[in-house]
């Protein structure tokens, strides 16, 4: 039996996913660009252009071509495709942007948060750098991705308070809070799991399938990728590391989140590490440095060969405001390369990766809603 062909509407359907795509990766095309970029005839993407410009996703610009030969009318993705929204949420203030489905951020708001604001005074402040965004940047979000310094439940996308977690955002719910500002879904994962995601498609660990994402900052947190997805877990709380035990200072056994207070490297009344003081302790030339170092990297140690026994990755990433620094990656690297099972230790490379991270995964599924947006007209349409 001879396979059947596709329908006319099929076939449209394809061109004029086509067409969308390769407006997105170019601001302005003409009708003879678009043809030599996909392959399809001229008559056909002329076709595709007058069913997308009827349907609101493509616009002539008004600019024509110049020089000799025929004048080209410039196409481009209608402004009315919309924009996603992009938030990050930390201890100190919520980011939010606009990005467009070229992935160009449009628009950008802070909206500040002291570390002791709780979940109320979070969902306000997130409000509130949208607000400020719709203003400066008058578009339709068509959907928003989110990510935050605390872990995530994967199926609501609402906060999670666990104990001893440094920071008071627990139990914000970021899809409820942005629903009167997003036509469409909203995706939350937590600050790490983003920063891997960057990585893993732009940075240090470009090309590899399976790695750890160790985050040492002011909070403390790990991403494991395996066969190229960051892994969540049933409830999405994979990778919270502070309660593994570990070597603390003296070589006693001690909850890794415990290191630090042991360390007097805690904020005040706050189970938060004092980066600061950790930083300035360590950029200092003399024993004390040396020492303190030392027990850092015995303590990420532990951490890690726990991570690699269990999820046997190719390299670690040290990530965060002082884990990427590169004193602390080499004494990490020198002190697991003496364990049974060492692997290759490195420091993150990108800026803000959560963000960089959020904003990809938001162009996606921008772009995939404008192409599904694509309904074919009727056959006598055209």
């Amino acid at each position: 039996m001879a396979p059947s062909k596709p329908s006319l509407e099929m076939l449209r359907a394809l061109t004029d996913e086509n067409v969308l795509r390769t407006l997105m990766d170019h601001p302005r095309l003409t009708r003879a660009e678009i043809a030599a970029r996909t392959g399809i005839s001229r008559p056909t993407i002329s076709d595709s252009v007058l069913r997308l410009s009827a349907s609101g996703l493509v616009a002539d610009t008004g600019e024509r071509t110049t020089g000799r030969g025929r004048v080209g009318s410039y196409y481009a993705l209608a402004a009315s495709v919309g924009a996603a929204l992009v938030a990050g949420i930390t201890p100190h203030g919520v980011t939010a942007e606009a990005v467009d489905a070229h992935g160009t951020v449009l628009a950008r708001s802070h909206s500040g948060l002291g570390h002791n604001d709780g979940p109320q005074q979070a969902a306000l402040a997130l409000a509130s750098a949208v607000d400020e965004l719709a203003a400066a940047s008058p578009v339709t979000f068509r959907t928003a991705v989110v990510s935050a310094a605390d872990p995530v439940d994967r199926d609501t996308g609402r906060l999670v308070h666990l104990p001893d977690a440094p920071f008071l955002v627990g139990d914000l719910d970021p899809p409820t809070v942005l629903a009167p500002h997003v036509q469409g879904a909203v995706f939350v994962d937590n600050d790490v799991n983003w920063a891997a995601r960057a990585e893993h498609h732009q940075g240090c660990a470009a090309g590899v399938a399976d790695f750890v994402h160790l985050h040492l900052g002011e909070g403390l947190g790990c991403a494991v990728v395996n066969d190229g997805t960051v892994r969540r877990g049933h409830h999405g709380l994979v990778g919270e590391i502070a309660h593994l035990w570990t070597v603390g200072p003296g070589g006693t056994a001690m909850m890794f989140t415990d290191v630090f207070a042991a360390l007097g490297l805690r904020r005040p009344a706050s189970t938060a590490i004092d980066t600061a003081t950790l930083t300035a302790r360590l950029a200092a030339d003399d024993d004390e440095a040396a020492q303190l170092r030392a027990v850092l990297a015995r303590a990420v140690g532990g951490v890690l060969s726990a991570a690699v026994a269990l999820a046997d990755p190719r390299m670690v990433i040290l990530g965060g405001e002082w884990g990427g620094r590169a004193g602390i990656a080499a004494a990490v690297s020198e002190q697991f390369a003496r364990t049974p099972r060492p692997v290759p230790v490195v420091a993150a490379t990108l800026t803000s990766p959560e963000l960089v991270g959020a904003r990809a995964r938001a162009v996606e599924e921008l772009r995939s809603l404008i192409v599904r947006s694509a309904a074919p007209l009727p056959s006598d349409a055209t």
